[in-house]
């Protein structure tokens, strides 16, 4: 079984230079490494080819965000596991192993993702990801040691191997087969939450995605588009609605929509209280993108097949903000 790890770039030569290290010391001769530059006008290709003559290189024309820099990418990458890894990702000694082994074991997993911990606090996990993503009924993702800005600390109470509902687009692993059964990731989404209309749609077909907790990888966060920015703001949001859009199934789907923009409104007045403007801002921009697509996303929608029992927690806004529930094992 070949396996293939492909770091996506963007003028990101600085990145590469702290934490391309660690993926060629710790992957090699497991998995072959991939650089997937996406147009870049730094030195970002030279500097690998000088310094790591070992590590393949795949130009991308243009800079087509998260989604189509992968697509085209991966139409280049000759092997059976695709790993994709952000370029701000540290891996550790033996990361490998777990993963290629539950792949081997069990054929109905598809995707996989590795514990993902905070660079820059390795006690803490980190926000995209965490210890593997669920979602509630609205649409709201969360993960397992993360629910909204609330952070566990990793006190080793996700070192399990647990059914996840989507994997953190920061570092996780798919079979190349599935991906290609998909067509990928959506184009439309650019960046942020390709990958969990990815997983929902992976389930859809009847597979299953994990979590291992004995592979662990450290992540800096926000490196290519920090928090504070309102385009992820903006990214974040419409994404998530167009999710919704897609993939929910028929018997929530109305009173889902209804919802979520009552609850969008909230988010964006509570920015305004928060004196952050520019989010709320963000946030109408989102909505009217989210409008300008709607009819299309319907047409995308009436091409698949729900999964009805995605809805794990009824709402994780009521839990977290109303009834002050900040940890994943205090949710009901």
């Amino acid at each position: 079984m070949k396996t293939a790890i492909v770091i996506l770039n963007w003028n990101g030569k600085q990145l590469l230079e702290e934490f391309l290290p660690s993926v060629v010391n710790f992957s090699l001769p497991e998995a072959e490494v991939y650089v997937a530059d996406n147009a870049s006008t730094d030195d970002s290709i030279s500097f690998i080819q000088q310094f790591y003559p070992t590590v393949k290189i795949i130009e991308n024309k243009v800079n087509g965000g998260y989604a189509k820099g992968y697509n085209d990418a991966l139409l280049s990458v000759d092997a059976d596991i695709y790993g994709l890894v952000n370029s701000d990702i540290e891996v550790t000694q033996n990361w490998l192993k777990p993963i290629t082994n539950e792949f081997q074991k069990n054929k109905n997993t598809a995707i996989v993702q590795p514990k993902i911990l905070d660079f820059k606090n390795k006690t803490k996990f980190e926000y995209a990801g965490a210890a593997g993503g669920f979602i509630d009924l609205f649409g709201y993702p969360y993960c397992r040691g993360r629910v909204f800005n609330n952070l566990e600390t990793d006190q080793n109470q996700f070192d399990d191997i647990a059914d996840i509902f989507w994997a953190s687009g920061a570092c996780f692993f798919i079979r190349a087969e599935v991906f290609h059964q998909l067509n990928g990731f959506d184009e439309d989404y650019f960046a942020h939450q390709e990958e969990i209309d990815l997983c929902w749609r992976t389930q859809n077909l009847g597979f299953t995605i994990k979590y291992l907790g004995t592979s662990t990888v450290y992540h800096v966060g926000g490196a290519t588009l920090q928090e504070t920015n309102p385009r992820k703001t903006f990214l974040n949001f419409r994404n998530s609605l167009l999710n919704v859009v897609k993939n929910v199934p028929k018997k929530w789907f109305l009173f889902v929509i209804f919802s979520r923009l009552v609850l969008d409104g909230i988010a964006g007045i509570k920015f305004i209280i928060e004196l952050k403007p520019v989010h709320t801002l963000a946030i109408l921009k989102a909505h009217f993108s989210f409008y300008r697509n709607f009819i299309k996303f319907l047409g995308k929608r009436k091409q698949l097949s729900k999964r009805q029992d995605y809805n794990l927690h009824t709402s994780i806004v009521w839990q977290y903000f109303v009834l002050g529930r900040k940890k994943f094992n205090q949710l009901k």
